[in-house]
């Protein structure tokens, strides 16, 4: 595993592997840190992440901040490097100050956006079902990440403007992924898939709640097939239960594939229900400046040549942006509503991320382009 150190804080070697370890060889190999954050008010949304790919030789990173109608996007990219422990691009760094626990995450003043926030865990981490997907019989994704929730303190500083960051108000989630996943410049076509690849149907929520936090991970195909389950409650004290097998519904602007909320059942361990109400309190696409879901405009593990930096600002009221955005993953300002089977109610805050991709029979999406009446 020689230059494959860890990006966060488990050895990577310790860690459940991949179905298939692709680490030594494959291309699309990667090893990558996600973030969020929000005040809870809707007003405000970062995404930021750094991600290594070292059979591409290439680090990169980004931030991404929607306020109100404006998306902000600031990239960085280098040839890697074998210093693991100090996880660098440019004026970007992450610092791990406490195994776990602590992660302290600070960006230099680059193109008007500065960035100098401390991560803390409210609850432990949990590691997540492996994620896999076939085109045809090529293994196109194999991956495994940790999840958690926590809060934050420190600044964002946008074209001069100050924001205080209090963590008795913001709060995100954050993982820790690796595997593989297509990254970098498009491979060669190839031979079509056969049958073709006609989408997928993804929701991830991870909320914070005062006493614990809730991990779900759901991915559908086309037929609405569930070929990823995983829904876990860790509670204070460390211990984790298991929420069965969410029935999920999800409801969407009209004309639209971009959701309001979700309508979320599980079952505990013992039988009892769970109902969760989750809402959008502002969405942002991370397929428009943040490098997923095909970005035409920046790519993770992409060669930029050493030393670059840019930063993109999207009007999303713009027709064309508008359109763009919905059709991808986006990540959600999140609130939820967790109601439990004796009539208690908890107030939950965090990430709602969701993509319904091509078709998807459950929810009325009969090909690409269709959306909700």
């Amino acid at each position: 595993m020689t230059g494959l150190g860890p990006l966060d804080e488990f050895p990577i070697h310790q860690l459940p592997q991949p179905i298939a370890w692709p680490g030594e060889s494959n291309r699309n190999f990667y090893d990558r840190a996600y973030l969020n954050a929000h005040d809870r008010s809707g007003d405000i949304f970062l995404i930021t992440g750094i991600g290594y790919y070292p059979n591409l030789g290439v680090k990169d990173a980004f931030v991404l901040v929607r306020r109100g109608d404006v998306q902000t996007a600031v990239h960085l990219s280098d040839a890697i490097d074998d210093d693991r422990l100090n996880q660098q691009v440019g004026g970007y760094r992450m610092e791990v100050s406490e195994p776990l626990r602590r992660l302290h995450l600070t960006l230099d003043e680059t193109e008007g956006v500065a960035v100098d926030l401390t991560w803390n865990g409210l609850f432990d981490p949990i590691l997540e079902q492996p994620h896999l997907m076939r085109a045809g019989t090529k293994v196109t994704l194999d991956a495994q990440r940790f999840a958690q929730v926590g809060s934050w303190t420190g600044s964002i500083t946008i074209d001069g403007e100050h924001i205080a960051v209090e963590p008795d108000r913001w709060i995100g989630s954050r993982d820790r992924s690796w595997g593989l996943r297509p990254v970098g410049e498009p491979e060669p076509a190839g031979r079509p898939a056969d049958p073709p690849f006609e989408g997928m149907w993804w929701l991830y929520i991870p909320m914070a709640f005062d006493d614990f936090q809730m991990v779900l991970i759901v991915q559908e195909e086309p037929s609405g097939y569930r070929s990823l389950n995983d829904c876990v409650r860790v509670w204070k004290d460390g211990r984790v239960e298991q929420l069965g097998w969410p029935r999920i519904d999800v409801q969407y602007t009209s004309g639209t594939r971009i959701p309001t909320g979700a309508t979320i059942t599980a079952t505990t361990p013992d039988g009892a229900t769970i109902h969760l109400d989750v809402e959008s309190r502002l969405a942002v696409p991370i397929h428009v400046g943040g490098g997923y879901g095909g970005d035409p405009d920046w790519i993770h593990g992409v060669w930029r040549g050493e030393k670059f930096t840019e930063r993109l600002t999207y009007d999303m009221t713009d027709p064309a942006i508008i359109g763009r955005a919905a059709f991808g993953v986006i990540d959600h300002v999140g609130r939820a509503v967790c109601r439990e089977a004796d009539g208690t109610t908890r107030e939950g805050w965090g990430l709602f991320e969701h993509g319904a991709l091509g078709r998807h029979d459950p929810s009325g999406f009969a090909d690409w382009l269709s959306v909700a009446p």
